[in-house]
Protein backbone atom coordinates (compact mmCIF):
# COMPACT_ATOMS: atom_id res chain seq x y z
CA UNK A 1 0.00 0.00 0.00
CA UNK A 2 1.47 3.33 -1.06
CA UNK A 3 0.89 6.65 0.68
CA UNK A 4 1.63 8.64 -2.46
CA UNK A 5 -1.27 10.01 -4.44
CA UNK A 6 -1.35 8.98 -8.08
CA UNK A 7 -0.29 11.60 -10.61
CA UNK A 8 -3.39 12.70 -12.50
CA UNK A 9 -3.36 12.21 -16.24
CA UNK A 10 -4.50 14.94 -18.60
CA UNK A 11 -8.16 14.20 -19.17
CA UNK A 12 -11.21 16.19 -20.04
CA UNK A 13 -12.14 16.27 -16.34
CA UNK A 14 -8.81 17.82 -15.33
CA UNK A 15 -9.02 20.38 -18.14
CA UNK A 16 -12.47 21.44 -16.92
CA UNK A 17 -11.17 21.63 -13.32
CA UNK A 18 -8.95 24.59 -14.14
CA UNK A 19 -5.75 25.75 -15.75
CA UNK A 20 -2.58 23.83 -15.33
CA UNK A 21 0.03 24.92 -12.78
CA UNK A 22 2.30 26.36 -15.45
CA UNK A 23 -0.37 28.97 -16.25
CA UNK A 24 -0.19 30.20 -12.66
CA UNK A 25 3.60 30.26 -12.71
CA UNK A 26 3.46 32.31 -15.92
CA UNK A 27 1.04 34.73 -14.28
CA UNK A 28 3.24 35.05 -11.20
CA UNK A 29 6.22 35.97 -13.38
CA UNK A 30 4.29 38.43 -15.54
CA UNK A 31 4.56 42.23 -15.42
CA UNK A 32 0.79 42.41 -14.88
CA UNK A 33 1.09 40.41 -11.65
CA UNK A 34 3.97 42.61 -10.52
CA UNK A 35 1.70 45.62 -11.12
CA UNK A 36 -1.04 43.94 -9.07
CA UNK A 37 1.36 43.24 -6.20
CA UNK A 38 2.63 46.82 -6.34
CA UNK A 39 -0.93 48.20 -6.20
CA UNK A 40 -1.66 46.03 -3.16
CA UNK A 41 1.59 46.54 -1.28
CA UNK A 42 1.80 50.24 -2.10
CA UNK A 43 -1.39 50.81 -0.14
CA UNK A 44 -1.36 48.12 2.54
CA UNK A 45 2.19 48.49 3.88
CA UNK A 46 2.10 52.27 4.48
CA UNK A 47 -1.40 52.07 5.95
CA UNK A 48 -0.40 49.22 8.26
CA UNK A 49 2.67 51.10 9.47
CA UNK A 50 0.59 54.24 10.00
CA UNK A 51 -2.08 52.39 11.96
CA UNK A 52 0.45 50.60 14.17
CA UNK A 53 2.19 53.92 14.86
CA UNK A 54 -1.17 55.47 15.81
CA UNK A 55 -1.97 52.50 18.07
CA UNK A 56 1.51 52.56 19.65
CA UNK A 57 1.09 56.27 20.35
CA UNK A 58 -2.16 55.54 22.16
CA UNK A 59 -0.57 52.78 24.24
CA UNK A 60 2.52 54.86 25.06
CA UNK A 61 0.43 57.86 26.06
CA UNK A 62 -1.74 55.60 28.22
CA UNK A 63 1.34 54.22 29.97
CA UNK A 64 3.53 57.30 30.32
CA UNK A 65 1.30 60.38 29.99
CA UNK A 66 -1.43 59.53 32.47
CA UNK A 67 -2.03 63.14 33.42
CA UNK A 68 -2.55 64.13 29.80
CA UNK A 69 -4.79 61.13 29.08
CA UNK A 70 -6.80 61.87 32.21
CA UNK A 71 -7.49 65.46 31.15
CA UNK A 72 -11.24 65.99 31.21
CA UNK A 73 -12.63 67.46 28.02
CA UNK A 74 -16.27 67.74 29.12
CA UNK A 75 -18.20 65.99 31.86
CA UNK A 76 -16.62 62.60 32.51
CA UNK A 77 -15.16 62.38 28.99
CA UNK A 78 -11.37 62.51 29.01
CA UNK A 79 -8.64 62.43 26.36
CA UNK A 80 -8.06 58.68 26.82
CA UNK A 81 -11.69 57.84 26.07
CA UNK A 82 -11.76 60.04 22.98
CA UNK A 83 -8.50 58.61 21.63
CA UNK A 84 -9.70 55.08 22.40
CA UNK A 85 -12.91 55.64 20.46
CA UNK A 86 -10.89 57.15 17.62
CA UNK A 87 -9.00 53.83 17.45
CA UNK A 88 -12.26 52.10 16.58
CA UNK A 89 -13.25 54.82 14.14
CA UNK A 90 -9.89 54.70 12.38
CA UNK A 91 -10.18 50.91 12.02
CA UNK A 92 -13.51 51.22 10.22
CA UNK A 93 -12.28 54.13 8.09
CA UNK A 94 -9.20 52.17 7.01
CA UNK A 95 -11.37 49.17 6.10
CA UNK A 96 -13.66 51.41 4.04
CA UNK A 97 -10.70 53.11 2.33
CA UNK A 98 -9.16 49.73 1.50
CA UNK A 99 -12.43 48.50 -0.01
CA UNK A 100 -12.51 51.63 -2.19
CA UNK A 101 -8.89 51.17 -3.19
CA UNK A 102 -9.42 47.50 -4.00
CA UNK A 103 -12.50 48.25 -6.10
CA UNK A 104 -10.66 50.89 -8.11
CA UNK A 105 -7.10 49.56 -8.43
CA UNK A 106 -6.70 45.93 -7.36
CA UNK A 107 -9.87 44.14 -8.45
CA UNK A 108 -9.74 45.22 -12.12
CA UNK A 109 -6.14 43.95 -12.43
CA UNK A 110 -6.96 40.71 -10.64
CA UNK A 111 -10.09 40.14 -12.75
CA UNK A 112 -8.11 40.68 -15.95
CA UNK A 113 -5.44 38.20 -14.90
CA UNK A 114 -8.03 35.64 -13.79
CA UNK A 115 -9.90 35.94 -17.07
CA UNK A 116 -6.71 35.38 -19.05
CA UNK A 117 -5.76 32.30 -17.06
CA UNK A 118 -9.24 30.82 -17.14
CA UNK A 119 -9.59 31.37 -20.88
CA UNK A 120 -6.28 29.61 -21.43
CA UNK A 121 -4.81 32.71 -23.04
CA UNK A 122 -1.99 33.08 -20.56
CA UNK A 123 -0.50 36.48 -19.90
CA UNK A 124 0.91 39.04 -22.27
CA UNK A 125 4.67 39.34 -22.21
Amino acid sequence: MSTEAPVPQSTEATRRAGPDVSAYVAVENSPEFAKLRHAFRGWVFPMTIGFFAWYALYVILSAYARDFMGTKLFGNINVALVLGLLQFASTFIIAWLYARHADRKIDPLADELRARVESGGGVAR
